[in-house]
């Protein structure tokens, strides 16, 4: 969507803060034992209880409040048994809507002990993020977003998983335009002041292949190799644009 009054800048904002605050609540929850089930069951409860809905659920009826994805796993991740075990890396997903108004946002946690090349993913993925963030200025092509994250990927030598990427949002969960995480001469179109969309790199130290598991939900490296990703809606404006999921 496009910004086009103050109401759309508060009901962004508005359920861009409860996303963001069911994602600190999971991540607070997040130790050695814990199920998956119990996270989702956690994040839901904090999107209730501020009258927001899950928007995966409302949209495409995903079997989950929100998507944890656990090492090799790196979307789409359905909470259920799955107990969380040391040294594992795990994605919070959270998407919600809120009034008519949709947010996106995601973090992966490292789970202690913390080896020292996960330490460095994640913290590469936080900086992809960051470059990001510096890329999407009104008046930028889209694909000076891609380019910065593809440069700071590779300057820590990583791949990008290209086949996952930004996209528009706003009045729902998904809209476009797409937002690659590489350069592309595709994305030439220039990002245009009040456009609402997510900045997310996907850092892998594999290839990049990823594949859909058997329960049709899942999205999985092929190679089992890890990942980080990092994750806001933002709102774009001739300076550094709005994050709208920020706690």
């Amino acid at each position: 969507m496009t910004v086009e009054s103050a109401r759309d800048i508060e009901g962004l904002l508005k359920i861009g803060r409860i996303v963001g605050l069911s994602i600190q609540a999971m991540r607070e929850a997040l130790e050695p034992g814990i199920t998956t089930a119990e996270l989702d069951t956690i994040g839901e409860r904090v999107l209730r209880e501020n009258g927001a809905r899950s928007a995966p659920q409302l949209v495409y009826k995903f079997p989950g409040a929100t998507c944890i994805s656990i090492n090799d796993e790196v979307a789409h991740g359905i909470p259920g048994s799955r107990v969380v075990q040391p040294g594992d890396v795990v994605n919070l997903d959270v998407s919600a809507e809120l009034n008519g108004y949709f947010a996106d946002a995601g973090e992966t946690v490292a789970v202690p002990p913390v080896k020292p090349e996960t330490e460095h993913l994640l913290n590469c993925a936080r900086q992809a993020l960051a470059s990001a963030i510096e890329a999407a200025r009104g008046g930028n092509r889209l694909n000076s977003i891609g380019r910065a994250v593809q440069n700071q990927a590779e300057k820590c030598g990583y791949n990008v998983i290209r086949d996952l990427s930004g996209h528009g949002v706003g009045k729902s969960i998904h809209e476009k335009p797409s937002v690659p995480n590489y350069f592309t001469h595709r994305a030439k179109d220039h990002l245009t002041d009040g456009l609402v969309i997510t900045l997310e790199p996907f850092l892998t130290p594999g290839t990049g292949r990823i594949y859909t598991a058997d329960d049709g939900w899942t999205i999985k490296t092929v190679d089992g190799k890890g990942f980080a990703q990092f994750e806001h809606t933002v709102i774009i404006t001739k300076d550094k644009p709005i994050l709208v999921t920020a706690v």
